[in-house]
């Protein structure tokens, strides 16, 4: 997804793109019973590892969707790591289970299928793999080779459980550390952006509670944003704009 955009930021900084656990390239280690592998927690605290092999004692971090949750959980656990903060089109995980309704269940699908007790949405990824990307968020946004490239490993059984094992941490124990941090009083520190696509989701759903960015103002103290042209995927769809953001971004 990011390869409009990671050549460009190359160009003046040092990119490294991962591959979260169960997705792309990377490997799908065992889980438990409570799903901690596949908590944010536990991927935040892989990539930290991975920085600190790279001899990278600080450093920026932008990430989209899950990657976006694991970067805001990242910054809240290691905050004397990230210097700034970008996050694309997603909102705190407990945000979106406390706030979810009936136009939640219905376009967040795969949150409510995906992390279903095994084998149930397994059987069903495995199946029609096709579904999870001829959906709202997906149709459209991308060509037949890029498709075919994501859809790829969602034929591994190991890799379609792992994938449901990050939607299970996700309705469960990545929303207790979400509470743990509510309870404590911690807020991500470093300046962030928040960026999410125009007329979508994050767009319309929060209105009573300032839009995205407001639910974000309760987790964030330097915070801005905007929304983007280009649906949920705008780093492919819109990536010069979203370039020249990031740009400005990081450079501040």
């Amino acid at each position: 997804m990011w390869r409009f955009v990671a050549p460009k930021l190359a160009a003046n900084h040092t990119v490294i793109c991962i591959d979260l656990r169960g997705y792309g390239r990377s490997g799908s280690p065992l889980s438990a019973d409570d799903h901690c592998p596949y908590s944010k927690r536990a991927m935040a605290n892989e990539l930290v590892a991975v920085m600190d092999q790279l001899s990278f004692s600080k450093f920026d971090l932008v990430g989209h969707d899950r990657g976006g949750r694991v970067s805001y959980r990242l910054a809240l656990d290691h905050p004397e790591k990230v210097q700034r903060l970008a996050v694309l089109d997603v909102i705190p995980i407990s945000e979106g289970w406390g706030h979810a309704d009936s136009k939640f269940a219905m376009t967040y699908w795969p949150w409510i299928l995906l992390s279903q007790k095994a084998p149930l949405p397994e059987k069903y990824l495995l199946g029609a793999p096709d579904a999870v990307f001829d959906n709202p968020f997906g149709q459209g946004s991308f060509g037949e080779e890029i498709k075919s490239e994501y859809l790829e490993t969602y034929h591994d059984p190991e890799r379609v459980h792992a994938i449901c094992e990050e939607y299970r941490a996700a309705a469960s124990i990545d929303i207790e550390h979400d509470k743990m941090d509510i309870a404590d009083g911690r807020k991500i520190s470093c300046p962030m952006l928040h960026l999410w696509a125009e007329g979508g989701p994050l767009d319309t759903f929060y209105g009573r509670d300032g839009g995205a960015l407001g639910i974000w103002r309760k987790w964030a103290d330097n915070l801005q944003g905007q929304s983007m042209k280009g649906g949920h995927f705008f780093p492919e769809e819109n990536p010069e704009q979203t370039i020249e953001i990031l740009r400005k971004f990081l450079a501040t």
